[in-house]
């Protein structure tokens, strides 16, 4: 009788604990996808201090890894790393690829790295290409908004797969974030650290609720979309049309006099 107590304990905790995102893909060994980024930030759906100059408004290139639920790029309400925090602020890119690589090599939850290129005003689009496995079936993304203290979109952990196979396409409206490293409350504010620093949170009409804020709208009752991001599987005969690309973000709140 003890040892059958001891037995259903057991089972019982093993159920409760947290099963993983990817846990349960069960699809085929792979696949590719195409994602396209489309920004929105247009002045007549965001006018107030809209930047039209040194820098005019404009998006940095996308940097994203597909992995696995042991890792994390980002996560809202929980604190930025060293890396997100880089790049949020100034569009830096290797410190977030050093610990992406890192986490890859410890725990072997990262699958790759993919990039796409800046694109040179507040509307536009630029696209790559991905690939997940059943292991490694969730992707995440961020894109710094330029100019900006540290603010930025992105997805975090979206998992492509569905049971036994591969989702053929998503679309997800983005909104911006804070990454909770830098106190500015304008699109041009200069650098002033948050101290200590806060967690990542999401930038709405009226959080935070300060009329100096970029983003404050108080007669809105939601921000529209800043972006737009669709993830399309792509059929084996659209498999590697496009080449590898890495292009470095644009950089903190400089003038761009030429985009690559």
């Amino acid at each position: 009788k003890v040892i059958w107590t001891l037995l259903v304990t057991i089972l019982g905790y093993a159920s409760s604990l947290p099963v993983g995102d990817d846990s349960i893909c069960a699809a085929e060994n792979l696949a590719k996808y195409s994602i396209i980024f489309t920004g929105k930030w247009s002045q007549t759906a965001f006018p107030k201090q809209y930047p039209l100059y040194r820098p005019p408004a404009q998006w940095s290139s996308m940097l994203g890894v597909t992995h696995s639920s042991d890792y994390s790029m980002w996560k809202k309400n929980e604190y930025a790393s060293n890396g997100v925090r880089d790049f949020a602020e100034k569009g830096e890119a290797w410190a977030l690829m050093k610990e992406i690589e890192e986490a890859g090599e410890k725990i072997q939850s990262v699958h790759g790295i993919f990039s796409a290129p800046a694109i040179s005003s507040g509307t536009g689009q630029t696209s790559t290409e991905l690939e997940v496995h059943p292991r490694h079936p969730l992707v995440s993304f961020v894109v710094r908004i330029v100019p900006s203290p540290d603010w930025f979109v992105g997805i975090d952990s979206l998992n492509l797969c569905e049971g036994d196979h591969w989702m053929e396409e998503v679309a997800v409206d983005l909104f911006p974030y804070d990454a909770g490293t830098d106190s500015g409350f304008t699109f041009s504010s200069p650098n002033f650290a948050t101290i200590p620093q806060d967690t990542v949170t999401e930038i709405t009409c009226s959080s935070p609720s300060h009329p100096a804020n970029s983003f404050y709208y108080p007669k809105l009752k939601i921000l529209p979309p800043i972006a737009h991001v669709k993830i399309v599987k792509l059929r084996k005969n659209q498999l590697g049309l496009s080449a590898p690309y890495f292009n470095l973000p644009a950089k903190s709140n400089e003038v761009i006099d030429s985009v690559s």
